[in-house]
């Protein structure tokens, strides 16, 4: 017997080919309740990810693979947003486990607070290093930036229609390329748009990157979020000096203490953090003078 239908919602995966999809998927099919529609938008160059789909579809379970020519999330979360219909999306990624009742989680607190984004926990696999979680246990409302960062998780959120429309599509200027959660936080919440953190809606987050690999993803997250902030200050956002500021104090603060406490992940990553921190705004502080003059033209 299938499970029960949610009939306004959909979910939206955006992947390069990764062979962990096929857990992904089958981890909502394995829910207690399915979406109208998954979409699964592809920018690999292989059939890798399409077999995957075609073999959920031949299972029974709401698929479909959709194409996208080009690189970035923020691209492939675009190309899968216009091509959904369902009053409901739900987003997460091909590296991240729902957990059974994340679906039906994530919508009944959609429809309650349809102006809101909702997000959750994202937890670490047993035994692997994660680039960031989310555990906090406790439900949280924000309503405006913070100075230290805002709380949404890329791999974990969802919105109604409505917001969507009112925020906009995701960024997909270079400088910010793999900070586009946080840039789609931060518009929402300037647009009046709460974040609601609710910790039952979780997600796994699994742990397949090397020790090679989580250092070359610390340098981009360190580039574009500096980015995001050159981007910003550059427009004359004061408060994003201030963010600028207590964000480096914050690296400073983890490389100090992980090189002290003799944990390579933590002063790895702080180090990543403070050392990339002036190239990166320098970088989104003239990508926006150079839009603008575009604009201008």
């Amino acid at each position: 017997m299938k499970p029960l239908i949610e009939p306004d919602v959909t979910v939206l995966i955006p992947t390069v080919g990764r062979p962990v999809l096929e857990r992904a998927i089958a981890a909502i099919e394995c829910g207690t309740a399915w979406p109208c529609e998954l979409v699964v938008v592809d920018q690999s160059v292989d059939a890798i990810a399409r077999k995957i789909v075609e073999a959920a579809c031949a299972r029974g379970f709401p698929a479909r693979w959709l194409a996208c020519h080009g690189r970035g999330r923020s691209l492939g979360l675009n190309t899968g947003l216009s091509e959904i219909r369902s009053r409901i999306v739900l987003i997460t990624d091909d590296d991240c486990l729902a957990r059974m009742d994340w679906l039906q989680s994530m919508a009944a607190r959609l429809r309650a607070n349809p102006g809101c984004l909702v997000t959750g926990r994202v937890l670490a696999e047993d035994g692997a290093v994660q680039l960031s979680v989310a555990v906090d246990d406790r439900e949280a409302l924000q309503v405006k930036p913070s100075p230290r960062f805002d709380r949404l998780s890329g791999g974990n959120m969802g919105f109604h229609r409505l917001v969507y429309e009112r925020v906009g599509p995701f960024s997909t200027e270079p400088a910010m390329l793999t900070a586009e959660d946080a840039e789609y936080a931060y518009r929402s919440l300037r647009l009046g748009v709460s974040i609601l953190y609710a910790p039952e809606v979780c997600v796994t987050h699994l742990g397949w990157r090397d020790q090679s690999a989580r250092t070359e993803q610390y340098r981009s997250y360190a580039l574009s979020q500096s980015g995001m902030f050159g981007w910003y200050v550059r427009q004359g956002d004061v408060f994003m000096l201030l963010r600028s500021a207590v964000h480096m104090l914050r690296c400073a603060r983890r490389w100090l203490l992980g090189s002290l406490k003799g944990d390579r992940e933590m002063a790895t990553n702080g180090q990543s953090y403070l050392m990339y921190f002036f190239l990166g705004f320098s970088v989104g502080w003239k990508a926006w003078a150079s839009s603008e003059r575009g604009r201008k033209r």
